[in-house]
């Protein structure tokens, strides 16, 4: 029996060196892919997250300034270890952290801060495993396809990686590839995060994100469907063809599959780079305007929106051909289809918002499903403080003393939003991270929330429900009167800014008259 004993232990013992050879030699095999390591990763950062919480805020009498410091401290170190969390278990994890980034006025700032770096830390595929997606999904080798291709991807994300290359006619195009394991391990991984969140809700019932779960079972399918990325970026070219600033790229669907994606390159900088705006001589204020133009049209015209306006997917640059300034807009997987009754709920309560009509404001964010969150609900959506959505958000532009206020209260009231994210339709969810990347963007222009922007989502907001309430009758009578009544609102629109502009031309001569006589010229 010790005999047979010592043997099935030296076998057992050769297998497993074996085995350990197989896997640190094999350059195919990362033993961070292999379930039970990612499950024994997730779930102790969970339990070492849960257990910070508990034990260092127990003892600290609550609303006191030593325990908003002890708050701070917990958030930082578990932001950090999520952060950590996403790096090594990759793709769908990274992918649901750099959501959470994209919260900025939702989340605390610790949050929020630490897991931005999120998306310039995101997987990248070798070539030997770009060259086996390419040869799987389109049945020939890379030389055989294009005459370059740049081994260094332009760009990594958590599900894809885009390269350089051009084909034999001479094209330049970027060549999107999928990470070859995501697609497989991206269901587990969903499935492990719901268990883990209601787990922590056993523990923390206050605390609602069933919401995030919800939306990454939703979106991640889509998202990882490249065909279904080229479709909507061929609907949203044909919807916005009116505005000749914003540019596309083209599909070339001969050469595309669910995980290669062939499409136009268009380069430029990217919308947050103001160095490079400066050197091309390219208005800050002209961008932001376009891009809220952009932004308005698809969520309050016509209901169907890009929701992952990070940066990196929004290039800046002049037209080649004009020299005029134009927004390239880049990756189309992402997309929120908002139905008739949230868009034009929706609609409502900005123009509530906007000409500060609090009875309406209250009515309609009670429709979108808040109840008695209403103020907050209004607070998240302009991230503007409850006093200044009371005096008008569209009077004075947000102070830093606001902003510092806005971010507190995203910590002391990360329970109640938790509960209003459980509340609000699945629709809102997305369009608060849209409305927290484009505050992002025009922070670093400075240029947020500006007259102007309000004033262009007033403008759609009046045509939407124009043509809804047209749509709606049969009367021509009752046409023609609602048509009289848009014209009259948007010529008021404009006359408004027409008066806002002359002020500010009347504030500049001031200044200047004023600096002449403090600083007269020299005799």
């Amino acid at each position: 029996m010790a005999r047979r004993a010592l043997k099935l232990a030296s076998w057992t013992s050769m297998a497993f060196a074996a085995s350990g050879f197989y896997l640190y030699s094999n350059k195919y095999l990362d033993p961070n892919d292999f379930g039970a390591v990612r499950v024994g990763r997730a779930v102790a950062t969970t339990a070492v997250i849960s257990y910070d919480y508990l034990t260092s805020l127990r003892s600290v009498p609550y609303g006191s300034e030593e325990y908003a410091q002890v708050r701070s401290e917990v958030h930082l170190r578990s932001a950090r270890r999520l952060c950590e969390l996403c790096c090594a278990n990759r793709g769908t994890f990274i992918k649901v952290g750099q959501h959470l980034a994209a919260l900025d006025y939702l989340l605390p700032q610790e949050y929020t801060s630490t897991l931005k770096v999120l998306h310039s830390q995101a997987p990248k595929s070798s070539m030997q495993e770009v060259s086996q997606v390419i040869r799987e999904d389109l049945g020939k080798e890379i030389p055989d396809l294009f005459v370059s291709f740049d081994d260094t991807p332009m760009g990594a994300a958590s599900l894809a990686q885009v390269h350089k290359a051009v084909l034999h006619d001479g094209r330049t195009v970027a060549v999107k590839v999928q990470h070859p394991k995501v697609q497989m391990q991206s269901s587990k991984d969903i499935l492990l995060m719901e268990v883990l969140v209601l787990a922590v809700k056993q523990l923390f019932p206050e605390f609602e994100f069933m919401w995030l779960v919800d939306e990454a079972k939703k979106n991640l399918p889509l998202e990882l469907d490249f065909l279904n990325e080229g479709r909507n970026a061929e609907k949203v070219a044909q919807m916005l063809k009116h505005f000749d600033f914003l540019k596309v790229p083209q599909i070339y669907w001969e050469l595309s599959t669910k995980r290669v994606l062939l499409m136009e390159f268009l380069d430029g900088g990217q919308v947050n780079d103001r160095d490079y705006m400066e050197r091309n001589k390219i208005d800050v204020n002209e961008i932001s305007r376009h891009l809220g133009k952009i932004y308005s049209e698809m969520i309050f015209v016509n209901g169907f929106v890009h929701c992952d306006p990070h940066p990196g997917n929004v290039l800046v640059r002049k037209g080649p051909d004009t020299g005029k300034v134009e927004i390239v807009l880049l990756d189309h997987g992402l997309y929120q289809m908002l139905t008739e009754e949230f868009r034009l709920d929706y609609c409502n309560l900005w123009q509530s918002l906007i000409w500060t009509d609090m009875e309406k404001v209250k009515k309609y964010c009670h429709r979108l499903g808040a109840g008695d969150f209403y103020p907050l609900l209004a607070c998240m959506l302009t991230a503007r403080s409850w006093n200044s959505v009371n005096r008008g958000i569209s009077q004075a532009p947000v102070t830093a003393t606001e902003n510092i206020e806005i971010r507190n209260n995203a910590a002391t009231y990360l329970p109640q939003i938790s509960q209003l994210l459980n509340r609000v339709p699945r629709q809102m969810l997305l369009i608060f991270k849209t409305n927290d990347l484009l505050r992002g963007i025009e922070a670093t222009l400075g240029t947020r929330a500006s007259a102007s922007s309000f004033l262009n989502m007033s403008r759609c907001c009046i045509r939407a429900l124009a043509t809804h309430n047209k749509k709606n009758t049969c009367s021509y009578f009752r046409r023609t009167q609602i048509s009289f009544s848009e014209t009259f609102s948007l010529w008021q629109i404009s006359f408004h800014e027409l008066i806002l502009r002359a002020k500010a031309l009347r504030l500049a001569s001031w200044v200047l008259a004023l600096l002449c006589w403090l600083l007269p010229a020299p005799h």
